[in-house]
């Protein structure tokens, strides 16, 4: 029994959105609807850098899930729809259990990270593309990023840490020292989100 993490590196993060775009393709994320993005920090305008006495700069902050180890998504769901799985730690979301009512949209301290499908799903060219052993997305369900399930129980990696250019994701087993994003954690500077909202998220952000 594994528990997945991913560390991402804010300062290799150079706000390609590469990881979003990798993401929607591989997991057949329907039209309007995102798992991951990149929050930008810099000046007035979009994408333009903030001007310091220390020059220009611009952050990065790529947004998903968090795969809580306490999540309070789960916690509050009626139907049991949203769920930790016991094998990999990843927090799931059965569609097929799901009734719409977005109390775990409402319980995530994580602003934005599920969507609801309001309509039925749509894509650019009218069809997926992507890979075929994801679960056909629905109508009136809430989605969220699952650390590409689908590949990570063949033994591969998410396809938003595989195509990222920079290289700034790392995955792995945060209960194995060995493995390189807890070689990372244990040796970098890190900082999870809304650590006091106690649901120990699964994402570290190196700074």
């Amino acid at each position: 029994m594994a528990r997945y993490g991913m560390a991402i590196d804010t300062k290799r993060c150079v706000g390609c959105n590469a990881c979003t775009i990798a993401c929607k393709s591989t997991n057949n994320i329907p039209e309007g609807i995102f798992w991951t993005r990149v929050l930008t920090d810099g000046g007035d305008v979009p994408d333009v850098p903030r001007e310091t006495e220390m020059g220009l700069f611009m952050n990065y902050l790529p947004m998903g899930c968090q795969h809580c180890e306490n999540p309070a998504c789960v916690k509050v769901c009626p139907v049991g729809a949203t769920y930790k799985d016991p094998e990999t730690g990843v927090v799931r979301q059965d569609y097929g259990k799901c009734i719409g009512c977005r109390m775990c949209m409402a319980a995530c301290p994580y602003t934005g990270v599920r969507s609801f499908t309001w309509e039925e799903p749509s894509y650019a060219i009218g069809f997926a593309t992507g890979d075929i052993e994801v679960p056909k997305h629905e109508k009136h369900v809430v989605e969220k990023c699952t650390f590409c399930y689908q590949r990570i129980t063949k033994g591969e990696d998410p396809a938003c840490m595989e195509l990222c250019p920079p290289r700034a994701r790392f995955w792995g087993d945060l209960d194995d020292p060995h493995s390189d994003v807890s070689k990372l954690i244990a040796s970098r500077s890190c900082k999870q989100l809304l650590v006091e909202e106690g649901t120990k998220p699964s994402v570290y952000y190196l700074v």
